[in-house]
C-alpha cells in the first residue's frame, strides 16, 4: 500500500496538484477528522481491499459518500474536478 500511495502522490504532484499524504499511525476516523479540520477538499484513500481491486477511494468534502475510482484514473479525475 505504501508504494502505491507514494506513486500516486508523485503522479499528482507531477500533474501540478498540491498533495498532502497523511501516513500517521492513527485510526481512519482520526485522519478523516483532521482532513476536515484543516479544510482539505478532496480525500483519496488507498486501502488493502481497494488496492487489490485496482481502486482508490475518493470523497470530496461536500460528497455524502465516498466512491471507488480505478487507480489509473485518479489523476485525470482530480484534474477535471479542480478545473471544472
Amino acid at each position: 500500500m505504501r508504494a502505491a500511495a507514494e506513486r500516486l502522490h508523485d503522479e499528482l504532484a507531477a500533474a501540478g496538484i498540491d498533495v498532502l499524504m497523511d501516513d500517521r499511525d492513527e485510526r481512519p476516523g482520526v485522519l478523516f477528522a483532521d482532513i476536515d479540520l484543516i479544510g482539505i477538499p478532496h480525500r483519496v484513500v488507498i486501502g488493502e481491499r481497494g488496492l487489490a481491486a485496482g481502486n482508490a477511494e475518493y470523497k470530496g468534502r461536500r460528497d455524502e459518500k465516498p466512491r471507488d475510482l480505478p487507480l489509473a484514473e485518479v489523476v485525470a479525475f482530480l484534474k477535471a474536478r479542480l478545473t471544472g
